[in-house]
C-alpha cells in the first residue's frame, strides 16, 4: 500500500512516516501543495494524508484539483483548525474523512485501516443494515422509508458511518458536530442526548441498536451490521 503524506511540519512528517513504515506501508512525503500535486499526478497512491494549511497551495485546493481530475484516491484531511466550515468544505470537495490535530497515532491507524478497507470505492450512499444515508441529498432512509432527522442527528450518523468499524470518541464526535461552539463543561452530555434521540428514530434490529456504546470511549457502528 502506497501512502502520500502532505504536511509542512517536517517533524510530524518524520513521525508519521516512521509509524506507517513500521506497519509495512510504503510512504512518500510532500511539504507543500504544488509538490503534492506533482507527485499525485506522477505516481499511484492508495491513500493521501493531506494537511489543510499548506504553503504555495492549500490542502483544500489540492483536494479540489484531485477530484476535478477524476482521481478517486481516498483522502484523509489533517487539520489544526477547529473551524467546522473547513471540515464541511473538505467533505464537500470529496474528502473521505478528516482528523483534527493533535491526534493519537492509534486513532490515525484505525482511520487508515477503515479507509483502505473501502478499496477506494467512493459511494455517496453510506449504509448499515437497512439504513441508507445519502451524503449528497442528505436523506436517510430505513427499509426505503424516510427518517426525519435533525441536522445534528444527521451529522452524528454520517460521522459514525464514515468511520464504520472504528470507535468514535465522544470528544471527536462533539468536535465534528459542534466545532467551536462545543463547551466540554456545559455541554458534556450533548452527544449522549443526541445519540439517544437518534436511536429512538432508528428502529432497532433484533432488539439492539445499530449504534453501540463503548463504555468510557464512545460509539461504533460495526462493519458486521
Amino acid at each position: 500500500m502506497n501512502i502520500l503524506i502532505v504536511d509542512d511540519d517536517t517533524e510530524l512528517l518524520d513521525q508519521l512516516s516512521h509509524a506507517l513504515e513500521r506497519k509495512q506501508y510504503r510512504v512518500e512525503t510532500a511539504v507543500n501543495g504544488e509538490q503534492a500535486l506533482d507527485k499525485i499526478f506522477e505516481s499511484a497512491y492508495d491513500l493521501i494524508l493531506l494537511d489543510i494549511m499548506l504553503p504555495r497551495l492549500d490542502g483544500l485546493s489540492v483536494l479540489k484539483e484531485i477530484r476535478q481530475a477524476g482521481l478517486n484516491i481516498p483522502v484523509l484531511m489533517l487539520t489544526a483548525r477547529s473551524d467546522i466550515e473547513d471540515k464541511v468544505k473538505g467533505l464537500d470537495y470529496g474528502a473521505d474523512d478528516y482528523l483534527a490535530k493533535p491526534f493519537s497515532m492509534a486513532e490515525l491507524m484505525a482511520r487508515i485501516r477503515a479507509m483502505l478497507r473501502r478499496d477506494g470505492k467512493r459511494d455517496p450512499v453510506l449504509t448499515a443494515g437497512s439504513i441508507e444515508l445519502d451524503t449528497v441529498s442528505r436523506r436517510v432512509t430505513q427499509n426505503g422509508e424516510l427518517l426525519n432527522l435533525t441536522s445534528k442527528e444527521f451529522s452524528i450518523l454520517e460521522f459514525l458511518l464514515h468511520n464504520k468499524g472504528s470507535v468514535v470518541s465522544r470528544f471527536n464526535m462533539a468536535e465534528h458536530v459542534w466545532g467551536n461552539d462545543f463547551d466540554p463543561f456545559s455541554m458534556s452530555n450533548f452527544v449522549d442526548v443526541h445519540i439517544k434521540n437518534l436511536r429512538k428514530k432508528i428502529r432497532s434490529h433484533k432488539d439492539s441498536s445499530i449504534i453501540r456504546t463503548i463504555r468510557g470511549i464512545g460509539f461504533i457502528i460495526d462493519d458486521a451490521i
